[in-house]
């Protein structure tokens, strides 16, 4: 699990595009980072599905207008950005809502959240795609193959339920507090394209405690277990891991003899 504290400048303001193609998953806005009083409870929710329009068999996302909705008081950018994850069916790359965009979809929802705070929110939520991305090659670069790396193939939010392993902690919680820790406030499955092959990841949203002004959230990001191989690499990766630590203490202990 990887604890990612978010930017005093998010660093994800370099490109801008119009392309209709867009990854619009989690939004979390911490009061502490603007004037607004927006509450985690309130962004976790604007993760809900859409409904009523067609939705894009890649996302499960219908098309999001640019126009400004009713009763809106502020505009709103309406630039995106492009991300630097890789489309799987052609030599673009995936595009994250304008904050028009991204405001429009959580008026859909039936969410009031301040105008002033929307930038700051699509700000975050660009930055932990763009970390989930890093932690999904961390895993890929146990892999050889052949062609020009992983692509995202599809995408699907689902925040309103738990996956097993998010599962399993919270029933260990119950039978041993000490070990208790929130649920993830979100959930999406990402399908990439490996050489030619899916292969799903599961991707948990945990908030952590602040630090001073700064929020904290943790990425648990692995492969799905859809197969032998996807549990051989878990595996793989978990005994790399506590060895490591392991190697790592025996350091510390002659360090202090």
């Amino acid at each position: 699990m990887s604890a990612k504290p978010i930017p005093s400048e998010c660093p994800m303001r370099k490109h801008n595009s119009t392309s209709d193609t867009s990854i619009e998953q989690s939004a979390i806005h911490d009061n502490k980072t603007t004037t607004t009083t927006t509450t985690l409870n309130s962004c976790q929710n604007s993760c809900q599905r859409h409904s009523g329009d067609a939705l894009s068999p890649d996302n499960q996302i219908p098309k999001l207008t640019q126009e400004p909705a009713p009763g809106q008081t502020i505009p709103l950018p309406t630039s995106r950005v492009i991300s630097s994850i890789p489309k799987a069916k052609s030599k673009e790359y995936w595009e994250y809502p304008s904050p028009q965009q991204f405001y429009n979809a959580l008026v859909r929802k039936g969410w009031q959240t301040p105008e002033e705070s929307i930038e700051t929110m699509v700000d975050i939520h660009n930055f932990l795609n763009e970390e989930a991305w890093n932690e999904v090659l961390k895993w890929e670069r146990m892999k050889k193959c052949d062609c020009d790396g992983p692509k995202l193939l599809r995408f699907r939010g689902r925040p309103q339920e738990l996956s097993p392993k998010a599962r399993i902690i919270q029933w260990a919680g119950k039978i041993f507090p000490s070990l208790g820790t929130p649920p993830p406030f979100d959930r999406h499955d990402w399908t990439i394209d490996r050489c030619g092959k899916e292969v799903r990841y599961v991707i948990d949203y945990y908030a952590g405690p602040d630090e001073g002004d700064t929020p904290i959230f943790y990425l648990d990001v692995r492969p799905a277990l859809d197969s032998v191989e996807s549990l051989v690499d878990r595996i793989r990766l978990a005994t790399r891991e506590t060895f490591e630590q392991f190697r790592a203490r025996a350091q510390i202990g002659k360090t202090e003899e």
